[in-house]
């Protein structure tokens, strides 16, 4: 029996036939709700609207949880945590997105580094998709060098203040609470739970947006904002432990990649086998045979990087690095894929109802947000020359 939710005409090599039954099962129920959503997703795009319904479905359908472990709840495989990324993003990067920051961003940060306390209070409400909670990295002057942050924190009796600003975060100005991230007076960074109700901080919509309109991302303004000693997560010291919960995103962005591109050569291909030009189906024309052939070696080769990707993690030997090349490589082809197929359905391929412009564009955000490609392949380089050139 085979086991995969893609078409053999899509998954050429059978990578994902013979699944087992629970990897099975949790991309089965990625695939409910992407199919579910998508019928909706473009009133929600063009109201630029994020859907609270959504977010909860993907709680109840246990998808936060990104393979972490967290007692009461699946823990997925790399595998099955990568195909639910692919999935979802198949169906529509805003829901993607929403599962990234949910539980590959705020839920990883609170179990890697969060107090038993934080954790019994936050926890389950994200999982539940019943709490919103954003990341608290990226500053207007510092994206890929996000390293040099300039967001402060100071102890002031049993409180720290924080003072900067935050751009991109995503549910930042509309959600629950929002970790931030900060230089503390001795150069270590810190992670700070702040409640967005917090006197001092003030979240606003980036408005203007072209892609990823159904997940809103804020600049956030903290201006002498005050939070007890306990908000702080007591198990970071260093940008390295930012780093890590970098990289294991940065595995799910290849995969989201992978899932968009194959939602573009979908698109493309049942678009040439019914468009009639010229008196007869554009599948007929060899260009058009040529393309798709070039798109399935395309999306064949990222299954390959996404698949190994997961092998090695199972295997508890997956490097920062390999998760960069991935995300790099992935990203890069996919936006191909995308234009390609953009290109095929003609005229149709701007509107909305046939989606594949809606992936065209929120892959051109994939492909910089945790870290862009030059930065992915600078992190490959650095490691085979042994030299890194960033500066």
């Amino acid at each position: 029996m085979q086991h995969s939710m893609l078409d053999p005409s899509t998954d050429y090599y059978g990578i994902f036939h013979h699944l087992d039954e629970t990897d099975l099962r949790a991309w089965e129920r990625a695939r409910k709700v992407g199919q579910r959503y998508v019928e909706r997703v473009n009133a929600d795009w063009e109201a630029a609207r994020v859907d609270r319904e959504v977010v909860r479905e993907l709680g109840a359908q246990d998808l936060y949880t990104d393979g972490l472990e967290i007692e009461g709840h699946e823990q997925l495989t790399p595998l099955a945590a990568g195909l639910v990324s692919m999935e979802l993003s198949r169906a529509d990067g805003s829901l993607g997105t929403i599962h990234a920051i949910m539980g590959g961003l705020v839920l990883r940060s609170l179990l890697l580094y969060g107090s038993e306390e934080q954790q019994n209070r936050y926890v389950e409400g994200i999982c539940r998709g019943e709490l919103l909670g954003g990341f608290g990295l990226t500053e207007p002057d510092h994206g890929s060098d996000s390293v040099s942050l300039e967001t402060s924190a100071r102890v002031d009796g049993d409180e720290y203040v924080l003072n900067g600003q935050k751009r991109w975060i995503g549910f930042g100005a509309n959600g629950d609470f929002t970790i931030i991230w900060a230089r503390l007076e001795d150069g270590s960074i810190g992670g700070f739970i702040v409640d967005q109700n917090t006197p001092g901080y003030r979240g606003e919509v980036i408005e203007g947006k072209a892609v990823l309109r159904a997940v809103h991302q804020a600049l956030i303004t903290l201006e002498n904002v005050r939070v007890p000693k306990s908000a702080r997560l007591p198990g970071v010291s260093s940008f390295k432990d930012i780093a890590r919960i970098l990289s294991a995103t940065r595995s799910s962005v290849a995969w989201a990649a992978l899932g968009h591109a194959i939602a573009c050569y979908e698109s493309a291909l049942e678009h040439a086998k019914t468009r009639i030009q010229f008196g007869r189906p554009l599948v007929k024309n060899q260009l058009i045979q040529h393309r798709l052939s070039v798109m399935l070696q395309s999306i064949t080769s990222m299954v390959l990087h996404c698949k190994q990707l997961a092998v090695l993690d199972a295997q508890g030997c997956l490097e920062p690095e390999q998760a960069s090349m991935a995300k790099g490589f992935c990203t890069s082809t996919a936006r191909e894929v995308a234009s390609d197929a953009r290109d095929m359905l003609g005229g149709s391929g701007i509107l909305l109802e046939n989606h594949v412009v809606r992936h065209w564009g929120d892959l051109e955000t994939l492909h910089t947000y945790e870290g862009t490609a030059t930065i992915q392949e600078l992190i490959v380089g650095r490691r085979i020359t042994g030299v890194g050139a960033f500066v």
